[in-house]
């Protein structure tokens, strides 16, 4: 049995992942900050819900302890909590949106750490965005260029690098970041853009199953490698 946690998974591409990860055998971990949107969305998958607040060392620990005791090893981490950041360019909401797209993940991950050393296959997949790509934003050719999220753009370069540093400084660990594709999802709903979430999860699902011998420290979307 493959053991998965999901943050931020009780809608959205971080759902849909969890789905698709049952599908192939895994025990899914849906984590989620809302205790009965999270049951709801665990009960509708036959998965496992843990109460997870990636702002929130308490419930992050939490989390992973009630992992470790029922499973003794976590091989899967999908870093998928996310929030836009968008509304006011202040203090507050850019601690909001760092907080939870890139101090979040580092959270997540420490706690992860040791039971992630447990599995013969651990891996670790960001679920970060090419609007924190300087190739993709200074780039009058792609959508990014004009996309109005400072925070969110600088947050998620943020969490790519993270991501690769988390590669360099564990190298039995498996960590990629990844570019899901623009989704029709609750944090894209006013831009009314994206493709399915179905669509987006299965670019997710393809780190999440890597082989042993798959890549780390890289930063990739469908079609491979994205400059950034």
């Amino acid at each position: 049995m493959t053991i998965t946690l999901i943050t931020g998974a009780n809608k959205g591409i971080g759902f849909e992942t969890a789905r698709q990860l049952l599908a192939v055998g895994h025990v899914v971990y849906l984590g989620a900050r809302d205790v009965e949107r999270g049951q709801q969305a665990a009960a509708a998958l036959d998965a496992r819900f843990v109460q997870l607040d990636v702002t929130d060392d308490a419930s992050v620990h939490s989390a992973l302890a009630a992992i470790d005791a029922a499973e003794g090893r976590l091989d899967v981490l999908v870093n998928n909590a996310g929030i836009l950041g968008d509304g006011a360019l202040d203090g507050p909401t850019a601690l909001r949106a760092f907080d939870t797209n890139a101090v979040g993940l580092v959270r997540v991950t420490e706690a992860a750490l040791p039971l992630l050393r447990k599995s013969a296959n651990p891996t670790v997949v960001t679920v970060s965005s090419s609007a924190g790509s300087f190739w993709a934003v200074t780039n009058p050719d792609r959508p990014e260029y004009a996309l109005p999220l400072a925070l969110y753009s600088a947050s998620k370069a943020a969490a790519t690098m993270l991501t690769v540093q988390y590669a360099k400084a564990h190298p039995s660990i498996k960590f990629n970041a990844v570019e899901p594709g623009t989704t029709a999802t609750d944090l894209t709903a006013a831009f009314g853009v994206g493709r399915t979430p179905e669509e987006s999860a299965r670019v997710v699902v393809r780190l999440a199953t890597l082989d042993a011998d798959g890549p780390t420290g890289t930063f990739q979307d469908e079609n491979g490698e994205v400059p950034w």
